[in-house]
């Protein structure tokens, strides 16, 4: 599953540590905007729970769409960037 996840933190010292476990996920597009593939719903509910310790529901804002295989093959992009894919690595 393709997801994109978006954040709205006012508190530096908190939006950073988002971000840093959102980049265990996947990567960065914008400075507050996340893309990912996870393959296993444990995935998704690691990064939920990892996020949990940290967002203040009452001041934080993250919100996570999810995307079909498909419909991510329908993301159009207008100037720089492209879409996020996993890189698999093989270890022979």
């Amino acid at each position: 599953m393709f997801y994109v996840v978006t954040y709205d933190i006012p508190d530096d010292q908190r939006r950073q540590k988002i971000a840093k476990i959102l980049e265990d996920f996947g990567d960065r597009v914008q400075y507050s905007v996340f893309e990912m593939e996870l393959d296993k719903a444990e995935r998704l509910v690691e990064m939920q729970s990892r996020l949990g310790y940290v967002v203040k529901k009452e001041e934080d804002s993250i919100r996570i769409y999810f995307l079909c295989k498909e419909c991510s093959t329908k993301v159009k992009i207008i100037g720089l960037g492209k879409l996020y894919q996993d890189e698999k690595v093989y270890i022979v």
